[in-house]
This record gives structure tokens, C-alpha cells and sequence, in this order.
């Protein structure tokens, strides 16, 4: 893997935001530019089209071109619809391949939804999904906090399969907070803390929040505590609308400093 420039990462959850015009990319830089501009910025940067698209090989092949590391979100197939068909597993596996071939790739991203319920059934589709995926590294986002155990991180941590940690809004049935580091990748993603779209926003909407100042100094113990469990931690802003993810993932590269 290419050589990295701190044992902290920070970057954003995807990059290709027309919103970002203005507020992060100059008026005059082509779309196709973005990444290039991106990568002189942050170090890594959490693909997100994949969740919607399936990856193709020949798409993959275009990320290699910058200098920048990837953590790729798995496609809704193997998450969300939760097919049973192996096909879908072996396409995302083919395409993702592309930049672990590359030396560009940190991990796979699992991002579950509340829907996924801690039960026999979701166990056994979790461990069968990770074990077919199990040639890439891997992180396991929880959106349902029956999944916050001991014993859900002892196994992980057995077979150094990562999980995400992150920071979202103080709700009922929301994920509680929670500090664990399973493999040799630390991971952490901030949601935002908008309470009233949480459940009921879109992709834009949920996430819709700025950080404060305080917000992100109060997380400071925990990132340090967090890095010196892992070889390597990587944080990721999700908080995309109107360029927010970029101002916060700034001001916490601040913020940290030297301890990066």
C-alpha cells in the first residue's frame, strides 16, 4: 500500500457533489478534475457511488490514476436487498479487486441498515457475506444497536474483520455510542446530529448537520485512544450537504494538529 502521511486519515464520504462548487472546487474546474483537486487536499476519500451502482472493472481502473487511497462502500445487493445469489458478491469482488491489485485500497465498507436485526438469519448471512469478501479487508457498519456487544466484537476481532464507529444523532432506536477497534484499520464516520431527519430524510436530508467547534474537540480522547489501538485509523465525514463534510473534516485536521 502506498506510503501514507500520518497514522490518521481524514477525509469525506465521496467527492462528486455539485454543491461543493463554490465552497471547495473553483467555479472553473471540470467535473472530471474533481478527484485530481480532491486528492491534493486529503489523503483518502470513502467511494459511495457503489452502494448505488455496481462497480465495473474499467470504471475501478480510473481511481488508480490519483493519489489517493479508497475505502468503497459494498452495493446495496449485498447489504440492503441482501440477495442470496453469489453472482452479485463475485461481481463486486471482481470490480473492487481493481484497486487492491493497485495498492489504492484500505477496505470494504458493509454499511447495514436498521432493518438488519441481530438474529440467527442476519448472523449467518453476515458471516457467509464476510467470508465470500474475505480476500479485501473489511468494515462492518451496525445501524441497529442490538448489534453493540462484546460478543460481536470478540468474534470480529478473531477474524480481524473491522467495524465503524460513528458519531450520529442521540436518539431512540438510534446506534449508541461506542469506542471498539477490531482489526488492524480503526474506522470512524460522522453521521451529523440531525434528530428530526434521521429516520424519515433522504440521503442528502439525514446527514444534513454541521459540526461545531466543541462538537469535534470533544471526540479528540477517543480518536487518540482509537489510533494507538490500530496501525492505522481513517475518519470520514458523511455530512455532505452544502460542503459541510469538507469544512468539518478540515477543522478537525486542525484541531488535531501534530498528533497526526
Amino acid at each position: 500500500m502506498n506510503k501514507r502521511r500520518s497514522k490518521i486519515q481524514i477525509g469525506t464520504s465521496g467527492f462528486s457533489y455539485p454543491d461543493w462548487v463554490d465552497i471547495f472546487y473553483p467555479p472553473d474546474l471540470s467535473r472530471e478534475q474533481w478527484l485530481d483537486y480532491y486528492s491534493k487536499h486529503f489523503g483518502f476519500c470513502e467511494l459511495n457511488f457503489s452502494y448505488y451502482r455496481m462497480p465495473q472493472e474499467k470504471q475501478m481502473e480510473k481511481f488508480l490514476d490519483h493519489q489517493l487511497e479508497y475505502v468503497i462502500k459494498a452495493h446495496r445487493s449485498l447489504t440492503h436487498d441482501r440477495l442470496e445469489a453469489k453472482t452479485a458478491r463475485e461481481d463486486f469482488l471482481r470490480a473492487v479487486s481493481i484497486l487492491k491489485d493497485g495498492n489504492k485500497l484500505v477496505a470494504v465498507l458493509l454499511q447495514f441498515p436498521f432493518s438488519f436485526k441481530y438474529s440467527p438469519e442476519n448472523r449467518r448471512y453476515l458471516l457467509e457475506l464476510l467470508e465470500d469478501l474475505s480476500a479485501l479487508d473489511l468494515i462492518v457498519e451496525f445501524r441497529n444497536p442490538a448489534w453493540v456487544k462484546d460478543s460481536v466484537f470478540t468474534e470480529l476481532s478473531r477474524r480481524k474483520w473491522g467495524i465503524s464507529m460513528l458519531d450520529s444523532p442521540d436518539i431512540e432506536g438510534g446506534m449508541p455510542q461506542f469506542d471498539a477497534v477490531t482489526s488492524d484499520i480503526a474506522y470512524l464516520r460522522f453521521h451529523g446530529r440531525n434528530k428530526d431527519n434521521w429516520w424519515n430524510g433522504d440521503n442528502v436530508s439525514r446527514y444534513d448537520y454541521l459540526y461545531s467547534q466543541e462538537e469535534l474537540e470533544a471526540w479528540i480522547p477517543r480518536i487518540q485512544a482509537m489510533a494507538k489501538q490500530a496501525k492505522i485509523s481513517y475518519i470520514s465525514f458523511n455530512n455532505h450537504a452544502r460542503g459541510q463534510a469538507i469544512k468539518n473534516a478540515n477543522q478537525l485536521k486542525k484541531i488535531l494538529g501534530p498528533s497526526m
